[in-house]
């Protein structure tokens, strides 16, 4: 109870709560239905800052050369230094800069999709790759019209992040346990992290991955495909996948 007015700060604060998930929802579906009706394939990066995503997403759209047509929007409080990386490989990419906010919402990617539109950058049937402000708390309460949730966990975190939100995790369809090269000099019980993970989540999958060394990539692509069959089409190059080590 408030001492000065006598409302209830509780009720009040879930509330709005209520009414910005509520908003967002809207948004989101909104979202969904643009994306839809172009064919696309929509992927929200989900992860604690230094996990990787950027040089995974790199990689991705590297080795998938010629497969697939991909937009990325980036998410990130300042600097546009991850859109520029996206760019160099010849992918378009949006810059969402959130200043104090610490995730993006779905009215923002509504935003950065027609600006991906109005250049002709949204290609039908391609995939729309969606880099979230790097933080393992806010991100997971909002939805932003995606066709799935990739959460990226680095083997240098500790096996026990999901656990200590299980939010994120919970929202999860896949999560990338990344640099996997360096399992020989980090303490990280993988087996114990996929239980984590299926505890919170039971029908996530999970993978194993390197963008440094390839290892796990395979599988990785083969999931996207499985998630967008108009976007993917089997690779019919074997020299632009990575073998799984």
């Amino acid at each position: 109870m408030c001492a000065t007015c006598g409302c209830d700060d509780h009720s009040r604060t879930i509330r709005l709560e209520e009414d910005v998930l509520a908003d967002n929802d809207r948004h989101a579906a909104h979202n969904r239905e643009m994306l839809a009706a172009r064919g696309l394939a929509a992927f929200n990066l989900l992860s604690s800052p230094g996990s990787g995503k950027t040089t995974l997403l790199v990689r991705t759209i590297d080795d998938l050369r010629g497969e697939a047509e991909f937009a990325v929007i980036e998410g990130d409080q300042q600097t546009d230094r991850d859109a520029e990386r996206i760019r160099a490989t010849g992918a378009p990419a949006v810059q969402i800069n959130t200043g104090k906010g610490c995730h993006l919402e779905a009215d923002m990617i509504h935003r950065a999709l027609h600006e991906l539109d109005d250049a002709g950058d949204l290609r039908r049937n391609g995939v729309l790759m969606i880099e979230n402000v790097g933080n393992l708390v806010c991100p997971a309460g909002f939805d932003l019209g995606e066709s799935a949730r990739v959460v990226v966990l680095s083997v240098t975190e500790g096996d026990d992040k999901p656990l200590k939100y299980p939010d994120m995790f919970r929202t999860a369809d896949l999560v990338l346990i990344s640099k996997a090269d360096l399992l020989a000099h980090v303490e990280f019980d993988v087996a114990a992290c996929m239980s984590h993970i299926h505890r919170l989540q039971p029908r996530a999958d999970v993978l194993t991955v390197s963008a440094k060394t390839g290892e796990g990539l395979r599988a990785w692509y083969g999931w996207l495909r499985g998630r967008s069959s108009a976007a993917l089409a089997p690779a019919t190059a074997a020299s632009n996948m990575a073998e799984s080590a």
